[in-house]
């Protein structure tokens, strides 16, 4: 195989692996009724005045599937912890008992889980849109190959096409699980 294609190929695969990623990244984020030190991922806290991740001056953790227990390092920071989960927006109400923040994390209400079913699926339509996009510049890239002879390019583009479906069915079974998970009670 010419090592153009190959080229195109490998870069075609890690774009379409990276939307995956990206993928699960956002399922993680998307609760799923149980409590996660996840959850609190995008928390951000003012930390002698640099916004800095709260798994970085507090220990995040779950005691059991509805309670998220925050413990700072330094004690002062509790108050900016609070404040941060609560410009974070993510619907929780932290409760400060002077040592540790305790989050309660209500169980889903059915409309709340079809919303975050709604909010599961654009994500990963919009991985889908990802692989297809790589897919197209792939295909883009194989045509300008000036070098390369008429079978190749078509075998070339029979190869991105297979890594495509292989990607989208990937994209469809993570949807599937974390619908799954979502609408679980």
């Amino acid at each position: 195989m010419n090592e153009d294609i190959q080229f195109i190929l490998d870069s075609t695969n890690e774009a379409m692996h990276n939307a995956i990623k990206h993928l699960e990244k956002q399922f993680v984020n998307i609760r799923a009724g149980k409590a996660s030190p996840a959850m609190l991922g995008s928390v951000m806290v003012n930390y002698y005045g640099a916004q800095t991740p709260l798994s970085q001056v507090a220990n995040v953790n779950t005691p059991d599937g509805r309670t998220i227990t925050v413990q700072p390092w330094e004690k002062k920071m509790l108050q900016e912890i609070e404040k941060g989960i609560q410009i974070a927006n993510l619907g929780f109400n932290p409760m400060n008992n002077g040592d540790i923040i305790i989050i309660n994390v209500p169980p889903l209400t059915e409309e709340r889980r079809r919303d975050l079913a709604k909010q599961a699926k654009a994500e990963a339509e919009d991985a889908k849109i990802g692989v297809r996009s790589a897919r197209k510049e792939a295909n883009n890239d194989i045509k300008k190959l000036d070098d390369v002879s008429e079978d190749l390019k078509k075998n070339a583009e029979v190869d991105v096409q297979h890594l495509t479906d292989k990607y989208v069915k990937k994209i469809d079974d993570l949807f599937e699980a974390k619908d799954r998970e979502i609408m679980t009670v």
